[in-house]
């Protein structure tokens, strides 16, 4: 008769929960940090909302109005009566 070997645990692995850190940018490395950033992401600002991004945001918006006189007429009712 063959043994079967139990099978083996993973081994555990620690997760150390990360403090909060206790260092502190100057102000004008945060405003370099900010421009680099402003500067390597300027061309996707600059490109606007592509069409189709627009009528589905008109869409959504319309829906929302429709969803919010709804509520409005519904908030008066109380049921039917007795």
């Amino acid at each position: 008769m063959s043994k079967r070997n139990a099978p083996q645990a993973e081994p555990s692995i620690n997760v150390a929960l990360a403090r909060k850190s206790s260092v502190r940018l100057e102000s004008d490395i945060k405003i370099r940090i900010g421009q680099q950033l402003r500067a390597m992401y300027s061309d996707v600002v600059n490109q606007g909302v592509p069409d189709r991004f627009s009528e589905i945001l008109r869409r959504l918006d319309r829906a929302d109005e429709a969803g919010t006189e709804q509520k409005n007429e519904n908030e008066g009712w109380n049921g039917p009566s007795e």
